[in-house]
């Protein structure tokens, strides 16, 4: 009898992934081609012309830097409620994961995405 919440989410989860793929199949508007919107657009642009240039890399390295912030407070704030309970063991935990962490934010500096010009 142990299984049966979890098996009920996970059946709670099936039910609002699928309604979230199949809904808005049904609930969106239909495509009505016609000829006119069937032609290209390019907004006065030379659709065949070079590419102005890459995307820098340092808009990636600081992508990453807002995604490592986000894991980190992510699982910070439960530790955060209960580091008392959890004691020692808890706070060697914690601090395994942030050194873990701490190589990404390294790299993240090694790249120089820390640096504005």
């Amino acid at each position: 009898m142990e299984y049966v919440p979890i098996l009920m989410v996970f059946g709670f989860a099936a039910v609002v992934g699928g309604a979230l793929i199949g809904l808005p199949s049904l609930l969106a508007p239909r495509k009505r081609l016609t000829p006119v919107k069937e032609q290209p657009f390019e907004c006065g642009k030379d659709p065949l012309g070079v590419s102005e240039g890459q995307l820098a890399v340092k808009f990636s390295t600081i992508a990453i830097f807002f995604i490592l912030i986000d894991i980190e407070l992510l699982f910070i704030w439960p530790w955060a409620m209960l580091y008392r309970q959890l004691g020692w063991f808890g706070l060697a935990e914690m601090l395994v994961f942030l050194g873990i962490l701490m190589l990404g934010f390294l790299y993240i500096w090694q790249k120089g995405g820390l640096e504005w010009e």
